[in-house]
């Protein structure tokens, strides 16, 4: 057997497989053996059909099975031992001109495009400065989680007279151009928030409705045509909603109000425990703190995505596209060339990244332990878990979850890239210089 490599560019090989009849000869010979012994044929006795009659039947398609095996075994063997940094898989080359017999007699030789990763350097130093955002919170902002908090334990009314901020629900039913009811039309009865209403204009028209009253409104515009919520409230599909064009006939069956709670001592009980925070002040102070946790994880988000730009602007390199390309149309058959050519640049951003990841985790000798990715979905496992309960699991439970969750593959890798991601974004973070800035809130929202 030999395997060799002829490099078209930096980025571009292409690696040569040439397999003999004594490369692959014992191989099947032991495969059909096996199979003589094993075989359960008619007029043959357990264990005693003839190599001959088995190479006969099955010779062929047994002498494919190894040659593919040997294949894929040779190369990898040959990307490990030659150090070989690939992008995505190794592809087969078709060779129109080459034909087989497949009569245990051929010379194979098998051809692959290989995608090559850049070489490239990138180094960080206090030299290199970055923003930390310092979010402190505002009272606009402040007021606004308070009433949201307040309405989660506040009570249902049902006025006479629709207001801003209350629900109506009521049927919706799509109309023709002239204004009369669509035949077999798109309807539904649901409920319209009017503080998701994004314009003005419709928000106002539906303030001052009474139980039994109609108006007709544009939904598309009602919603800015934000498809999501357009498809959520007709009970359609997104693709549906985004082209949707017709007027709607709201025809309110009900008033629905969610009083804010009192600011009292069942209500901070209910919120905090029993006897934990007794004053207005003392509530505020609590959802100010609750709120600037939340803060400091969305500034160290703010931070992460502006290291991942940074990263990519510190460095030029290019990718063996048009390879990469055809790599992933061979291994998704979905994936349409609209598709490809719409979403190949946010792939090789991605892929830059990892790229630059891995060299950073290589250079740095930065190992990753199970106990992190264990870790990490624990956690994330517990936050799910108290969505639903606001007590949670006891931890011995939280972490038998976290072992089966663990043993999908894809669940696995996902943790693991995450967990890499943020050892990443921990080094460049200890090498780099942070310049604080205070920030509130609200003008933190605009960046």
């Amino acid at each position: 057997m030999n395997i060799s490599q002829e490099k078209i560019d930096n980025l571009n090989a292409i690696v040569k497989i040439n397999i003999n009849p004594e490369d692959y000869q014992p191989r099947v010979d032991k495969v059909i053996k096996d199979h003589a012994k094993k075989a359960k044929i008619p007029g043959f006795r357990p264990g005693m059909v003839p190599v001959s009659h088995i190479k006969r039947m099955y010779g062929k398609s047994i002498l494919v099975d190894e040659i593919n095996n040997m294949l894929s075994d040779t190369l990898n063997k040959y990307i490990e031992d030659e150090h070989l940094e690939v992008l995505g898989q190794p592809l087969p080359k078709v060779d129109e001109e080459k034909h087989y017999n497949w009569d245990f007699a051929d010379n194979f030789e098998f051809n692959y495009e290989v995608g090559l990763a850049p070489e490239f350097s990138i180094v960080f130093s206090a030299n290199d400065k970055l923003t930390e955002y310092i979010i402190k919170v505002d009272e606009e902002t402040l007021a606004e989680r308070i009433k949201n908090i307040r309405k989660s334990y506040g009570k249902m009314t049902n006025p006479d007279v629709s207001a801003d901020g209350d629900v109506l629900y009521g049927e919706l039913v799509q109309l023709s151009p002239d204004g009369s009811v669509f035949e077999d039309g798109i309807s539904n009865t649901a409920s319209v928030r009017l503080d998701q209403i994004r314009d003005e204009a419709i928000k106002a028209l539906l303030i001052g409705l009474k139980k039994d009253d109609e108006v007709t409104l544009d939904i598309q515009k009602a919603f800015n045509n934000d498809a999501a919520k357009v498809a959520g409230l007709l009970k359609i599909d997104e693709e549906t909603a985004a082209d949707l064009d017709s007027n709607f006939k709201l025809t309110v069956k009900n008033v629905n109000r969610l009083e804010e709670s009192d600011l009292n001592q069942e209500f901070f009980d209910k919120l905090f425990g029993e006897g934990a925070v007794t004053t207005e002040e003392e509530f505020k102070a609590k959802i100010t703190e609750e709120l600037e946790v939340m803060m400091l994880q969305d500034s160290d988000r703010k931070l992460q995505d502006d290291i991942y730009k940074y990263s990519q602007s510190k460095v030029h390199f290019d990718l063996p596209d048009e390879f990469l390309k055809r790599w992933l149309i061979a291994t998704n058959e979905k994936l349409t060339p609209e598709e490809l050519t719409g979403g190949y640049n946010d792939f090789a951003t991605n892929l830059k990244w990892t790229l630059i990841e891995n060299k950073i985790i290589k250079e740095n000798n930065i190992d990753i332990k199970y106990e992190e990715v264990f870790e990490l979905a624990k956690q994330r496992l517990a936050q799910q878990f108290r969505m639903y309960s606001p007590q949670g699991l006891a931890d011995e439970q939280i972490s038998q979850y976290t072992v089966q969750y663990l043993q999908k593959k894809e669940n696995a890798n996902k943790i693991f890239e995450d967990v890499k991601a943020f050892r990443v974004f921990d080094h460049i973070k200890a090498v780099v210089t942070l310049e604080q800035k205070e920030i509130l809130y609200s003008d933190f929202n605009k960046l």
